[in-house]
């Protein structure tokens, strides 16, 4: 039903993985193979292209749904629905940030400070000309093929690049100045098969797999006993999504409670939970949240 485009080159290790824990795992002949399948009836073929191309073929309907960055999305001033925030990157689930830098000994500390004929290089030329125009600022706005921090200040003064965490730009000597756009991963689709409303139906029910991979991404369930008269102690430290769930337990022998916490807090937990006289602590890895 579904003609799904996936993008290739840094997000595409992280995307495959997440379509994977998804159970939408992606068929290939070979790494470097284009064309793909997913074993679900939703989903009719799978094209693996790159992101920068990927809003403008999903708004042109040469495919349904695809996932891209909002920086392509906003470059290329594609006519894309977005299905919503896919929080994951090549490295970590933090945005990238296309910002503005110039040399750390640079006078300039805004992009309203930059003067007219200002030489920028880029790989998001629209994104930039845009900003630039509405700060009244005549530049000189380059393409650039990749390398973009090497070319300051012997080729251009400033340069626009995405960055993750800020550390290529700052090895090369480079300040940051202005954030343009905060860009994450995003689920898109083409607006007529928006508006099909069993196409509509299938696209939100991927969504929903997805999702729910990443919403269970860094927490675990756990599971205990605990007797009657502890019952508030336990709840009491217990950090929970919602609240916990608690049943009674045969016979009045007390309480099971399970409730999700985050990971990086279960160290401090357990022994907490142990010392306010929980027992039969169990904890388990999940793999979707589905709320």
């Amino acid at each position: 039903m579904l003609k799904l485009v996936l993008p290739k080159g840094s997000l595409e290790k992280a995307t495959l993985a997440l379509f994977e824990a998804a159970d939408l795992p992606v068929e290939r002949s070979s790494s470097v193979a284009y064309k793909a399948t997913i074993n679900d009836p939703r989903i009719e073929s799978v094209r693996i292209l790159r992101p920068q191309e990927i809003p403008t073929y999903v708004a042109d309907g040469l495919f349904d749904i695809g996932i891209t960055g909002r920086d392509w999305i906003e470059e290329t001033s594609s006519d894309v629905v977005s299905l919503g925030e896919m929080k994951y990157s090549k490295a970590t689930s933090k945005p990238v940030r296309i910002v503005m830098a110039v040399p750390e000994d640079s006078p300039w500390q805004s992009i309203n400070d930059l003067p007219a004929g200002v030489r920028v290089s880029t790989e998001y030329p629209e994104i930039t000309a845009r900003h630039l125009e509405a700060a009244g600022i005549d530049a000189d706005v380059r393409l650039s093929y990749g390398a973009t921090e090497a070319k300051v200040p012997d080729i251009v003064d400033v340069v626009v690049d995405i960055t993750e965490t800020g550390r290529a730009l700052k090895a090369a000597g480079l300040r940051i100045m202005e954030t343009l756009v905060t860009s994450y991963t995003e689920l898109i689709e083409n607006p007529t098969a928006a508006a099909d409303p069993d196409m509509a139906h299938a696209m939100r029910q991927i969504h929903t797999l997805l999702q729910g991979v990443l919403d269970a991404r860094g927490k675990v369930l756990v599971k205990m006993n605990v007797p009657a008269e502890s019952l508030d102690a336990v709840i009491d430290v217990l950090p929970s999504m919602k609240s916990p769930t608690v049943s009674e337990l045969f016979r009045g022998a007390g309480y099971a409670v399970e409730t999700v916490v985050a990971k990086s807090e279960i160290n401090i937990l357990i022994p907490q939970l142990r010392d306010k006289g929980a027992s039969g602590i169990v904890e388990m890895p999940i793999t979707k949240i589905i709320p």
